[in-house]
């Protein structure tokens, strides 16, 4: 794995992206690496109180919250488990599990990741992750 960790989109890729004429359902593929212990240390109002927990622990607490919101935006979570060493790939490009979900469109992913209920709650998926990718992909013949 790489020495930085990515948690948050870079914004001149992000723009990149969102200027693209899109259009039609768009699937987002994301690589997760929890943190042994999360790290509330960004928005300790968010961490339960008492608690110490793993960053998988802190991630199903942002999952839970989320899971309303994936409905309201009309997305699907289209998969979720465990990651295993890639047959094809760098040996020390490890991952904890991956994430695929379905978004109608590529404005339902900015409505969802602008949302208030997102940017509330966001601070858990920053406490659990080490370090994540996230691959937009678009359905269709690549040839």
């Amino acid at each position: 794995m790489s020495t930085k960790s990515h948690i948050a989109p870079n914004p001149a890729t992000a723009q990149a992206f969102f200027q693209k004429p899109i259009e039609g359902p768009i699937f987002m593929l994301n690589f997760l690496k929890f943190r042994a212990k999360a790290d509330y240390s960004s928005t300790p109002a968010l961490q339960p109180k008492g608690t110490t927990m793993s960053g998988q622990e802190a991630y199903q607490i942002y999952m839970t919250k989320m899971e309303a919101l994936f409905s309201q935006m009309g997305s699907e979570i289209q998969f979720m488990g465990k990651a295993e060493a890639f047959l094809i790939g760098p040996e020390t490009e490890q991952w904890d599990a991956v994430l695929l979900v379905k978004y109608p469109n590529k404005n339902a992913f900015l409505a969802f990741a602008s949302h208030e209920i997102y940017l509330q709650n966001s601070g858990h998926r920053t406490a659990a992750l080490a370090d994540s990718r996230l691959l937009p992909m678009l359905p269709g013949s690549i040839f």
